[in-house]
């Protein structure tokens, strides 16, 4: 093994252990990772929320039982292969040891480092833009059609994963038409590599077809619940923040693009980033949303940096530069990531706060960062359902929720056999046991927003509707979300639900 090797393999590791140190014993899984699990036992080519892959990596998962670092796992891994792509395009364009270890350090103590502490499907998305970009530096360096291939490939699956990958395809062809590239259009070989991704991404494009097109419905449920609540400004903020201690090696990639000549063969990806961030804010996208941008332009900024540091008193910046990262990620570490207690967090969240990481979808600022408060309540939701459902006849109760994530946390977390909490919400509506099951009695966990306390419309339904129950940590997102228990049905619930389910998907598509 060489030494270049060598250290590469140093910071994968550092990079794949270091997501397991972010996460104190404290917290749950966050809301989201629930949902992708549970979409594991479901497979499909799609779902409401996103496409299949995130589904296939929950059925590994589950054949691994479901351990928590199994769910961890794979954001871990894909974090480190991002890595891998900043290091191996810095060898590339002829990088230095400086380079190189400006390059990973600068990626290893970014905002990857949270990205990479979730089960979603983030993690890959910016490992997806990473690889594409990377696949198109090595058809430029080598010119052989065989690159574009692989970007073919890589692209079918990032668009398998997360429609946002679209995004990178919006801004790059524009980008090619402005610069000396433009000539690959005039290839058959572009076309060819079309078609394949095309052919890998039909089988999701069929089941959309099937299913009404239900990213549509999604998209327009985003933009009006969340996405509206987006300032355009507050966008262009946060991309400041994403890689806050490598600002100067990014800026210098720009300016590299047009002033150094090994770069300007590859002063497509600035106008590919212009064009991206672009559509980005016009559509009012999450700040996160951008983050594959910058993993190529970091790799692209530590060679221009390397080469303007050679000589002189200048020189002496490059530990500066090196340890830029590495002191803020120390200063936020407490603040922007879940290592301490929500109680120790919440009397630490100055300078949090500072930094918006307050801010939720619905546009205000809470007592923590939403991800984290997505990470509490659920082992004391699933204790309490627990402890009810197993008094119960099994075969003729149902668990029924408000939202997704009580329903996927409830079935992480639950000791009772067989149990399969479901709700109409997400892809539960199509998974809930009408025909396998006659419903007499029902667990039913309510949001707090919801004013009806009393349950009158379910009183009609059973002869006893008692509250068993509600989240009390005040720090969770759940807080005050309440369980009820709905025994004796006087009704047949199943026809009522299947009403409910054939109205809910008509009024969504």
């Amino acid at each position: 093994m060489s030494r270049k090797t060598a250290f590469l393999w140093i910071f994968l590791l550092l990079k794949f252990s270091i997501q397991f140190l972010l996460i104190s014993p404290e917290y749950d899984l966050q809301r989201d990772e629930y949902l992708h699990l549970d979409q594991g036992k479901h497979l499909a080519w799609g779902y409401v929320s996103v496409p299949p892959v995130t589904s296939w990596l929950s059925w590994i998962i589950l054949q691994f039982g479901q351990g928590v670092f199994w769910v961890k796992f794979f954001p871990a891994l894909f974090g480190a292969l991002t890595l891998w792509v900043v290091w191996k395009t810095i060898d590339l364009l002829k990088g230095g040891w400086f380079a190189l270890i400006l390059g990973s350090v600068g990626l290893l103590f970014s905002a990857l480092l949270r990205i990479n502490i979730l089960y979603q499907p983030n993690s890959l998305d910016i490992l997806c833009w990473s690889l594409v970009y990377y696949s198109f530096v090595l058809y430029i360096h080598f010119q052989n059609p065989k690159w574009l291939w692989m970007s073919a490939v890589v692209l079918s699956i990032g668009f398998l994963n997360k429609y946002n990958i679209t995004f990178l395809v919006l801004g790059f062809v524009p980008a090619i038409l402005l610069t000396e590239h433009r000539k690959m259009f005039l290839q058959k070989d572009l076309y060819r590599t079309l078609g394949l991704a095309l052919l890998l991404v039909s089988p999701n494009l069929f089941w959309q077809y099937q299913n009404h097109f239900t990213v549509i419905h999604h998209m327009k449920e985003l933009a009006e619940t969340q996405l509206v609540n987006v300032n355009r400004m507050d966008f262009l903020r946060e991309q400041l923040l994403f890689f806050f201690g490598s600002i100067p090696v990014l800026i210098l990639a720009f300016i590299g693009f047009f002033h150094f000549k090994p770069l300007r063969p590859y002063r497509v990806f600035f106008w590919s980033y212009l064009f991206t961030i672009l559509i980005f804010t016009w559509f009012r996208a999450k700040g996160y949303y951008a983050i594959g941008l910058y993993p190529i332009l970091l790799a692209f900024g530590s060679v221009y940096t390397e080469n303007i540091l050679k000589e002189g008193w200048i020189r002496f910046v490059k530990p500066v530069l090196i340890l830029l990262p590495i002191g803020l990620f120390l200063l936020v570490l407490k603040s922007g990531f879940p290592v301490i207690g929500p109680i120790e967090m919440v009397a630490n969240s100055s300078l949090s706060k500072s930094l918006k990481l307050h801010r939720w979808e619905d546009g205000k600022d809470h007592i923590l960062p939403q991800d984290f408060a997505d990470m509490l309540g659920w082992r004391e939701l699933a204790g309490k359902v627990d402890s009810v459902y197993q008094n119960l006849d099994k075969n003729h109760t149902l668990v029924l929720c408000d939202n997704y994530g009580e329903a996927g946390a409830i079935n992480y977390y639950s000791k009772s056999k067989g149990m399969a909490a479901v709700s109409l919400n997400a892809d539960y509506i199509n998974w809930v046991p009408l025909q396998t099951m006659e419903i007499r009695h029902v667990i039913l966990v309510q949001e707090k927003g919801d004013s009806d306390t009393l349950r009158t419309r379910e009183k009609a339904l059973f002869q006893s509707v008692t509250k068993i129950g509600r989240i009390e940590n005040i720090y969770a997102r759940e807080f005050g979300t309440r369980i009820y228990l709905l025994k004796d049905a006087k009704t047949s619930i199943n026809q009522i639900l299947e009403k409910e389910i054939m109205e809910q998907k008509e009024a969504d598509f």
